[in-house]
């Protein structure tokens, strides 16, 4: 891993993407990484573009400031393709994984240029088959950790369970959908 990894998020408000951003932050700080996981938004509404941003290291994090040049970036709606520079500074040692059930190829021109890596996962998919309702965030969260390699996926799988089995006790249907949609994210990322 490298020693900082950087990582924003776009979505719209409700898709759940400030979720996964926490998430990601809370289970890595239980494996013992130093964490950031932040929203940026003001007054939006239900839909409207938002930002978040995650800091993972081994070591203590200095910073606290958005995150301009981001190691990755996840698009939760492919949508915001066309009204966010969602590769403005984004590292081309890195990867941009978008949310969209179109080949690559369709993807790359909304790009703006961006050479690096390309990954994507259709998570409308994998939520409505895992889950039975279109839920995004899972399976990015799980697809943007394979990805990134920011943890061993077993620990983060392991640590998921553990976390969703707390917040959900009452609800153990819940457990099983978001366990099984994680699983299956981490098999379609293409």
């Amino acid at each position: 891993m490298r020693e900082l990894i950087e990582i924003r998020w776009h979505g719209r408000g409700g898709q759940g993407a400030k979720t996964a951003a926490l998430l990601l932050a809370d289970v890595a700080f239980n494996i013992g990484k130093h964490v950031q996981g932040f929203p940026e938004y003001g007054p939006e509404r239900m839909g409207a573009p938002i930002t978040a941003y995650n800091r993972i290291s081994d070591n203590e994090i200095r910073v606290h400031s958005n995150i301009y040049d981001p190691d990755f970036v996840v698009v939760v709606d492919e949508t915001l393709l066309e009204i966010v520079d969602v590769t403005n500074g984004l590292k081309e040692d890195g990867a941009i994984l978008v949310n969209t059930s179109k080949p690559k190829e369709e993807i790359i021109p909304h790009l703006k240029g961006y050479k690096g890596k390309l990954y994507t996962i259709d998570a409308r998919k994998v939520s409505m088959e895992a889950l039975g309702k279109y839920f995004p965030n899972m399976p990015m969260l799980a697809a943007i950790v394979k990805i990134s390699e920011v943890m061993d996926t077993d620990r983060f799988m392991d640590e998921m369970e553990a976390s969703l089995k707390h917040k959900f006790a009452k609800k153990p249907e819940v457990l099983e959908g978001n366990m099984k949609a994680l699983w299956m994210a981490l098999e379609e990322v293409k």
